[in-house]
């Protein structure tokens, strides 16, 4: 399958990019509560993030590889840990090196995108109770405002929680085993005697007793976010990031289908209605009879998460997701999880395809980021997994663009001519 060539299939100013974390590229994020349980014992982390991609350090090199791609968006996050490693302490040279971060990308023609929050969060804000402590949502919002105040003029969007239903993705979908959520409730008792605290909490290892209340939380600090980048700036879109699969009903299979979307989306699809748009980030498809959910077939193409990768999931996420919520939807990530590199670099323009042609179809969407640019840490699964468009050598951390690059590359470029071919015909028939 190729990209459709119309030009209805995407906009001329669609955002073209890759998505990328803090944490899990840059290093040495020390003063986070993901460096802290990542040493806590036990630990549901595989293992530990240390320099990670040394991204904080090497960023112009990575908007190199960019920009070369003929890309013109950069997702990345603010690393709150770095900028407020003590509560009430603002280290002004974290702001000034996220300040050069957004420079270096507009110097380079990439509209910085911004995540205000991508799971990892200060030490001392998980000890204090994380996103459950009363007094959450308005740290939360005191940390956008001095973002946007330093950064706030100069970048395209702001994403403000990343994945909050992240973990009733997981759970809903089994994809952890049992002894996990024990073992996630171990480490975390851990890390609070260690801080000395009552209880201890992240973004992206929340035990299932605590989902609810989590969620409260997590909504309660992305209005307050919102409000506060628009009062430094009421033109800037903002929007929060959801994880979604596309789940599709088979014969019988509805309820199942929209039984998981209760439980997992739909909140967030809500919540989106009062936002400028809901971010999008799909993996994979899921499959309901009228049994409930069903496993990937022999035929299905499955990715290192044991899940159904399709090419016209992302398609059915971004679908449901503009639905629901009733406004437009950023890809703020896509792809697939894979050693074989041949089979992301094929993966790649169907699913862009596919993307195409619901646009075409009507449903507004504002731009797609890859995930991710280079083979980072992956959170509890360390530097197993594979997303990367570049492999990093994890001794030397040097770079080398995997074919996959190449083929975003090459089905960007095709989708941008496409879409400027319209305006080039005007001008010529002047």
């Amino acid at each position: 399958m190729t990209i459709d060539p119309t030009p209805a299939s995407f906009p001329s100013d669609f955002l073209w990019g890759v998505a990328t974390a803090g944490h899990q590229s840059e290093g040495e994020n020390t003063a986070s509560d993901i460096w802290t349980l990542e040493r806590t014992r036990p630990s549901l982390f595989r293992e530990r993030s240390g320099p990670a991609c040394g991204s904080y350090h090497r960023f112009e090199e990575d908007l190199d590889l960019v920009a070369g791609m003929g890309l013109n968006a950069y997702r990345f996050s603010v690393e709150w840990a770095r900028i407020e490693p003590h509560r009430g302490e603002v280290v002004v040279a974290e702001l000034d090196h996220y300040e050069q971060v957004v420079d270096a990308a507009l110097a380079r023609g990439l509209a910085p995108i911004v995540t205000l929050n991508h799971f990892a969060s200060p030490h001392w804000f998980a000890a204090a109770g994380s996103w459950l402590a009363a007094d959450a949502a308005e740290l939360f919002a005191r940390q956008c405002d001095r973002v946007m105040a330093r950064l706030g003029d100069r970048i395209a969007a702001a994403v403000t929680l990343n994945e909050p239903n992240l973990e009733q993705l997981l759970q809903a979908g089994s994809k952890l085993p049992p002894e996990a959520e024990q073992l996630k409730e171990d480490m975390l008792a851990a890390a609070a005697r260690d801080a000395g605290t009552a209880q201890y909490f992240a973004s992206n290892v929340i035990p299932a007793r605590a989902q609810a209340a989590f969620q409260e939380g997590f909504t309660r600090a992305h209005r307050a976010a919102r409000d506060a980048v628009k009062d430094r700036r009421g033109d800037l879109p903002v929007g929060v990031s959801i994880a979604i699969a596309d789940d599709v009903a088979l014969p019988g299979g509805e309820a199942h289908r929209d039984a998981r979307r209760a439980a997992v989306y739909d909140h967030w699809l809500d919540v989106a209605r009062e936002d400028d748009f809901i971010g999008v980030q799909n993996y994979e498809r899921f499959h309901f009879d009228a049994g409930g959910e069903v496993s990937p077939g022999a035929d299905d193409e499955v990715n290192g998460m044991g899940s159904v990768a399709a090419a016209g999931s992302l398609a059915g996420a971004v679908r449901y997701a503009h639905q629901r919520s009733g406004v437009p939807v950023l890809v703020t990530e896509h792809g697939m999880q894979t050693e074989d590199d041949s089979r992301r670099a094929a993966f790649i323009p169907d699913a862009l395809a596919e993307l195409g042609q619901e646009i075409a179809a009507g449903t507004p969407v504002l731009g797609y980021c890859h995930w991710t640019l280079l083979d980072n840490f992956e959170w509890i699964s360390g530097y197993g997994s594979k997303l990367g468009l570049v492999a990093v050598d994890r001794a030397s951390l040097e770079r080398s663009p995997k074919p996959s690059c190449a083929a975003y590359a090459a089905a960007v470029r095709a989708a941008r001519e496409a879409a400027a071919a319209p305006a080039e015909a005007a001008l010529l028939s002047r």
